[in-house]
């Protein structure tokens, strides 16, 4: 290497500004003097992540040296996982991971968070010279670009990653696909897909393949996006994107059971990623899967302890769906989830004291989990302590009140739970989300197993009634209404069939009484439930066979 050389290294790595974050100050006063060596003069040294991202709160770092292992507390992957979700590294910037421990657990997890290179000790002050040269150079190269992306002028820099790419080929990949993620940025779907495309058509690179799924996704394309897909997952099982994206089509397609797979299997390979055991808990308690949602809400809660992504909505889903999962069952196994949903929730209340809602949330699912055990002792004393809380129902968060509904229907005070649902689809009458919530609750205010075999019984009359098996029919419908008399669907369900049966055998008037019966049931239905027009429907029918 010449004196020139060196100079222009010296010079390059003394305009740039360097922290240091590890828990020994040995290692952080070593690379100091070996970044001091290489020309560096800005060099700040901290032992833990708390003050890494103070300091980067208020100061620009062109590059940073984080060590993965910190001790107690956060660790490397926190700390970038911070800094990316708070904005406070700019494109600009460098972030190295430092670690001795090649896991490929921690690979996998830190990788989530994309840091731009790995380095492996014990570090030398050639290897350190060697890998940030590069790495400072490309930034050097593509600094105008970084900073306008930084900037959100995007077209700007769409401008100047072409002006770039004759220009400067040696980082022709960096610019493609950085130039394909901007088309996507600011809407332009056709030019982002001709460039995936044309790079596909040279050589089947895997963030290609991940860039046209996402776009044939945006484009609503579900079908072909699953497929592109699919594909990319089988060829390259470590692609963690690719198993986001696939499981985000095929939810889209309606299949989410295959999604939660897919989830299921990305966790496996990564098991660190906070928001996918979030996405995958999600889906799982949509799927009524509870065994394998309080699982994912366990991994996500632990997962949450220094992490930024932390928050009381985690503690409280587990929670609520340990109770599920322990509702009725009092067997050795289901007692355990009943204490450790009361034990998640108690450290809920502790860990967020700040909140005002939080007591009351928790105490409205304990209460249910002691119903659940056959202690209505300790459920009535729950609800007690936040009677105050509760009193008035007009001011009731919608969140609290749909699981305050859902406890007293428990407690067996379902005249209260009705006109709690009612008075929240009054207020939030514009919510169709929320309506269908308070409707799927009218439906079957019942526990989690009951519910299950509910809709099991349902499915099941289903196919008998169109399999012509009237009397089976009947019989299956009738024991579900047993379970959730209220249904909407299951009374007109059965009242379709008795009415199929009296047209087969005219002349036999009690199943038209039954029917009438059944449609009593559902008088005070209203006009927004998505099972009013078939009930009209079927009522006016009912009059004129009865004429």
């Amino acid at each position: 290497m010449t004196v020139s050389t060196d100079n222009a290294i010296g010079n390059t790595f003394a305009k740039l500004s360097f922290l240091v974050v590890d828990d020994f100050e040995n290692f952080r006063l070593s690379m100091r003097q070996m970044l001091r060596s290489c020309g560096a003069d800005k060099i700040e040294l901290l032992p833990n992540a708390s003050t890494a991202v103070q300091y980067c709160s208020y100061n620009h770092v062109d590059v940073v040296l984080c060590d993965y292992n910190l001790g107690e507390g956060k660790d490397g992957q926190h700390i970038l996982e911070e800094l990316r979700h708070k904005k406070l590294l700019k494109r600009s910037s460098l972030f190295l991971m430092v670690t001795a421990e090649t896991s490929k657990e921690m690979v996998m997890g830190a990788r989530e968070y994309q840091p731009d290179a790995y380095l492996t000790k014990p570090i030398n002050r050639t290897m350190l010279e060697k890998r940030l040269s590069g790495l400072i150079s490309q930034r050097n190269a593509l600094l105008p670009i970084n900073r306008e992306i930084d900037r959100e002028n995007f077209p700007e820099a769409i401008s100047l990653c072409l002006q770039t790419l004759p220009a400067k080929p040696r980082y022709k990949t960096w610019l493609t696909k950085t130039l394909a993620d901007l088309y996507f940025q600011v809407g332009d779907f056709s030019h982002a897909l001709k460039i995936y495309d044309d790079v596909l058509a040279q050589r089947d690179l895997s963030w290609a393949r991940l860039g046209r799924g996402k776009i044939l996704l945006a484009n609503q394309n579900y079908d072909d996006a699953a497929i592109t897909l699919k594909d990319l997952v089988a060829k390259h099982p470590d692609y963690m994107e690719a198993y986001d994206l696939l499981a985000e089509a095929l939810e889209r397609q309606g299949r989410p059971t295959q999604a939660q797979q897919i989830l299921e299997k990305a966790a496996e390979h990564s098991p660190n990623a906070l928001l996918r055991q979030k996405h995958l808990a999600t889906l799982a308690a949509s799927n009524q899967d509870m065994a394998t949602a309080s699982d994912a809400w366990r991994q996500t809660v632990a997962l949450g302890t220094y992490s930024i992504h932390d928050s009381y909505e985690h503690y409280l889903a587990m929670g609520q769906s340990l109770s599920d999962l322990s509702e009725g069952d009092t067997s050795d196994e289901g007692s355990a989830h009943a204490d450790e949903a009361l034990t998640i929730l108690r450290r809920m209340e502790k860990r967020f004291a700040d909140k005002d809602i939080i007591k009351v949330r928790s105490r409205i699912v304990q209460s249910r989990v002691h119903v659940g055990q056959g202690r209505m002792g300790e459920a009535r004393k729950a609800i007690e302590s936040i009677a105050e809380e509760l009193d008035d129902p007009n001011m009731m968060d919608p969140d609290v009140g749909l699981d305050y509904a859902k406890t007293l229907f428990r407690l067996g005070r379902d005249e209260e739970a009705k006109s709690l649902l009612a008075s929240l689809a009054n207020r939030f009458h514009d919510n169709p989300t929320l309506l269908h919530k308070i409707e799927n609750l009218l439906d079957e205010p019942v526990g989690f197993r009951q519910k299950l075999q509910a809709r099991s019984l349902n499915r099941d009359g289903i196919k008998a009634f169109e399999a012509g098996k009237l009397d089976e029919a009947v019989a299956t419908f009738s024991q579900a209404l047993e379970i959730v008399p209220s249904h909407a669907s299951l009374n007109l369900n059965l009242v379709q069939v008795l009415m199929k049966q009296y047209q087969e055998t005219p002349g036999d008037p009690d199943l038209l009484k039954r029917c009438d019966v059944y449609l009593s049931r559902l008088s005070g239905l209203p006009e927004q439930h998505r099972q009013y027009r078939r009930l009209m429907s079927l009522d006016k029918k009912l009059k004129g066979m009865m004429s």
